[in-house]
């Protein structure tokens, strides 16, 4: 047998395995890094989180990062090399967390790489009929495997889309076998670039789990304070937004977007939702001569309603009381006091950080891609929904919505 493969056929039958789990998002702050130690898989599955960390992205590295991103019209031999360099680079700061946890590599099973999203493209955004779904990730897998000596599993978005979703949102798999609790309905709400959430049900009947996209998180608000204020990374403690005024008409014209119409679940990213989206909304609504702290104010407002909307759209297709529901928050956007301030105001459930349920928030989606990786080695088979657009399809057959 191949040396490689009877390795991983001893880590996937030990009863605890030692996996790093790596996430960068839409938000390209820096890399999340983290150490868990996982046993059992499935609904069996049980994470410790031993050690966790964000490597802040250099200047150099968002520089490289941002000459891809979201663009249709790029570099490609920039993009074909930086898919290598961002490898290197991923693989270099998962050795130098290892040295400083004091954590020999041997000693690591798996690492869970997510990569680093440079282009996000459903069907419900290109719109080419003969064309499916599509997404990239950056960070080429094989580099961090050879560069570390650790066995790496990548392309998680991939497999999705082979599978017949949008690649996005994959946190359902982790949330369900993590935090689902019988007898409790549970909001995991993730607020990073991008909003999403997953429902799930008191019963724990896979087939009543449900996971979408919401809109934007931070990903706006961000992009208008780097714009403003350069030495800003984004609204510390939404204090620049706090001192503003929501611009009404501005808000409505954001929201009219015909993507909070479309049906669940659903997609999206900062190819749709950027800067030019905000200019023109705001040419549109003659509002072009807003001040920041108004622009920011009502950014942040616009955040906080439509994943208000969104959850309260999929409760109500419970037909359980909202007040039965916990919402359980993660994400920068956690961080963030007016858009949690307001998101208490319009959505009349407990709302905690996912630190309650042992888990940090900041941690979360790292964790939740190396829960990914501890499935592909060790678990069996669970269906849940996901697209084509406008049904739910369970493996195998297709729920009209």
């Amino acid at each position: 047998m191949n040396a490689n493969l009877e390795s991983l056929y001893k880590i996937a039958k030990k009863p605890s395995r030692i996996l790093i789990g790596l996430m960068s998002g839409t938000s390209m702050d820096g890399l999340d890094v983290a150490l868990c130690k996982i046993s059992g898989s499935g609904e069996n599955t049980k994470v410790q989180l031993l050690h966790f960390v964000t490597v802040d992205y250099s200047d150099e590295i968002k520089a490289e990062v941002q000459k891809v991103f979201a663009k249709q019209i790029i570099d490609f031999q920039h993009l074909v090399l930086l898919n290598e360099w961002i490898g290197i680079v991923h693989s270099d700061m998962i050795l130098e967390c290892l040295k400083n946890w004091n954590i020999p590599s041997h000693t690591v099973d798996l690492i869970a790489s997510h990569g680093q999203t440079v282009f996000h493209s459903p069907k419900i955004l290109h719109q080419l009929e003969k064309f499916p779904n599509g997404t990239l990730q950056i960070g080429d897998g094989d580099h961090i495997a050879v560069n570390t000596g650790i066995i790496t599993i990548s392309d998680f978005r991939q497999k999705h889309l082979a599978a017949g979703g949008e690649g996005a949102p994959l946190a359902v798999y982790g949330d369900y076998f993590i935090f689902g609790k019988k007898g409790e309905n549970r909001i995991m709400l993730n607020i990073g670039g991008i909003s999403n959430f997953t429902y799930l049900p008191s019963s724990m009947n896979p087939e009543e789990v449900f996971v979408t996209d919401t809109g934007t998180g931070n990903t706006l608000i961000d992009a208008f304070v780097r714009l403003y204020f350069p030495e800003k990374k984004y609204d510390n403690d939404a204090e620049i937004a706090q001192q503003g005024i929501v611009n009404q008409s501005l808000l409505e014209t954001l929201k009219s977007n015909k993507f909070f119409r479309d049906s669940f679940p659903k997609t999206t990213g900062p190819e749709l939702f950027n800067v030019e989206y905000v200019r023109k909304a705001q040419a549109k609504s003659d509002t072009e001569n807003s001040s920041i702290q108004d622009l920011l104010a009502t950014l942040t407002r616009f955040s906080a309603e439509t994943i208000a909307e969104a959850i309260m759209y999929a409760i109500k297709k419970t037909k359980c009381p909202v007040a039965n529901f916990t919402l359980y928050l993660s994400g920068g956007g956690m961080h963030n006091p007016l858009l949690v301030r307001w998101l208490k105001e319009l959505l009349p459930c407990a709302i905690l950080p996912t630190d309650d349920l042992g888990i940090s928030g900041d941690a979360k989606e790292a964790v939740l891609f190396a829960v990914l990786a501890n499935e592909t080695v060790s678990g069996g088979a669970i269906s849940f929904w996901f697209p084509p657009r406008n049904s739910f399809r369970f493996f195998g057959k297709n729920i009209i919505s």
